[in-house]
């Protein structure tokens, strides 16, 4: 059994988000416990487990995602790694279609290698500052805004974008508002650096101190900064210092489009069978 690490979000080796990918065959899925013990293993902010469905039917391929502690409803990264296998194995050509916790996923490929994700956006409520969060971000929040049940997330508005580059959170408090994982985000300083807004995630309640590029956070930035600077497409950039992507997004009303490229760097051999 094969099982890849993809750099997704990222046109070069070591930058993006890594994502493990392991491809089954059409049995289905082995139980959750090994695809858990699998994701542990890997070790990284994800691990997506798909399988191809028969012909005929809304989906081509099933397609589940772990991280090293829990099973995730959304993850955007590790889809983009898929379809990204998917294509430059030959497995699927054109758009793909996934059957996930989420409903169907459609992904589709550019001439250049780029992919196209199909998400649901996410709803936006505005909400009082958790006190336990503005405690352990350690910054002034601007406002904080639910991001619906789906997704689970916190997303926190700071004052620029040097607040967002400067966080050193407290990760064992933010185990503790509930939810994903908080997401926080400012305007992007210069008119001219080649994105619109910048961003950070954080989601130690499912085993993940820090993401780099957090596809599925952005089906909520992209309606956040959408209305905000009066453009339906945009470009986010995500991540700490050491470890960058970009995602551009384009908003249509309840649906949201994330493109981004992503790089095979490890194709190995799973030894363990389920």
């Amino acid at each position: 059994m094969r099982i890849r690490i993809v750099d997704a979000f990222t046109d070069r080796p070591f930058g993006g988000n890594p994502a493990g990918v392991v491809l089954l065959d059409a049995a289905g899925f082995p139980d959750t416990a090994w695809l858990q013990q699998v994701a542990a293993e890997v070790n990284l902010s994800e691990t997506a487990f798909a399988h191809p469905l028969p012909a005929g039917g809304d989906a081509d391929w099933a397609l589940r995602w772990l991280t090293p502690a829990a099973e995730v409803n959304l993850c955007g990264h590790a889809t983009l790694a898929t379809a990204h296998v998917l294509h430059t194995t030959g497995a699927a050509t054109g758009t793909v279609r996934f059957a996930t916790r989420s409903g169907v996923l459609t992904t589709t490929a550019d001439d250049s290698g780029a992919i196209t994700m199909d998400f649901p956006t996410a709803p936006l409520t505005e909400v009082e500052v958790p006190p336990v969060v503005a405690e352990a971000l350690g910054t002034e929040i601007l406002g904080a805004y639910d991001t619906g049940a789906n997704l689970g997330d916190l997303l926190v508005e700071l004052a620029d974008e040097k607040s967002v580059r400067a966080l050193e959170p407290d990760f064992a408090a933010l185990t503790s508002p509930g939810g994903r994982g908080v997401i926080a985000t400012a305007a992007a300083e210069a008119a001219d650096c080649g994105y619109d807004f910048v961003s950070r995630g954080f989601f130690p309640a499912v085993g993940i101190d820090e993401d780099p590029v957090t596809g599925s956070a952005h089906t909520a930035l992209a309606p956040f900064w959408s209305a905000r600077l009066g453009r339906d497409t945009l470009v986010g950039h995500q991540g700490p210092a050491h470890r960058t992507g970009l995602v551009r997004t384009t908003l249509r009303g309840d649906r949201t489009l994330l493109t981004g490229s992503a790089v095979t760097v490890i194709d190995g051999e799973l030894l363990i069978a389920p």
